[in-house]
């Protein structure tokens, strides 16, 4: 049974989160599917693009990350710091 993200994740233990995710069903995130033939590279520089700009949204730090064909993995290191210094207003 899946766990509530606050047992999952505890920055009194660590500030650091190892993120898994990956496609279903045989389904290509980037690189060139073998069986449709179909080539999913341009997807790469997006993800990139995208992880990169919702850390700084969300008070994270990219450690490291990794692309494949099928699934990602991010090392985040979450700045408490900086988000305990952000105003009510800048939350909501």
């Amino acid at each position: 049974m899946p766990k509530p993200r606050y047992a999952q994740i505890s920055s009194g233990e660590t500030p650091y989160v190892h993120v898994v995710s990956r496609t279903v069903r045989r389904s290509f995130l980037c690189g060139k599917d073998k069986y449709s033939g179909k080539n999913f590279n341009h997807r790469r520089q997006w993800l990139e693009d995208e992880m990169l700009r919702l850390a700084g949204v969300f008070a994270l730090d990219v450690c490291a990350y990794s692309i494949m064909s099928n699934h990602y993995h991010i090392v985040l290191h979450i700045n408490l710091g900086g988000a305990r210094q952000w105003s009510h207003d800048e939350v909501i």
